[in-house]
């Protein structure tokens, strides 16, 4: 067990899709998929505090193992609060490599809120 380790919790990704309303039409919801252990930080740099005042949401940097690639704009839930992230960057730009005793991979997060 690392310090890196010991953060980590439980997360599970968020899908949407699309279901018939039995009207021929359809409507859109937000179901469960896959577990997956991450750490979620809060950024609070000068610059995401300066951000956060003019009405930017929270940016969060999201730590998993490497063979967890979030992609961006991918939606996935915290399961310790229900606090609800959306990838805004690719877990392909920021990861250690296979020969480092570290293994991570990182991507910057917002604050997220379902919607339709």
């Amino acid at each position: 067990m690392s310090l890196l380790t010991d953060m980590m919790e439980p997360f599970v990704m968020l899908d949407k899709r699309s279901v018939s309303d039995g009207l021929g039409g359809f409507t859109r919801e937000w179901i469960e998929g896959a577990e997956f252990q991450a750490a979620a930080v809060l950024d609070n740099s000068t610059a995401a505090r300066v951000g956060a005042m003019q009405g930017l949401t929270s940016l969060y940097t999201v730590t998993t193992p490497r063979n967890i690639n979030l992609q961006f704009h991918e939606v996935f839930r915290r399961v310790r609060d229900g606090k609800i992230f959306r990838a805004t960057s690719d877990g392909d730009d920021k990861a250690t490599p296979k020969s480092a005793a570290i293994d991570m991979r990182q991507v910057s997060a917002e604050e997220f809120a379902l919607t339709e």
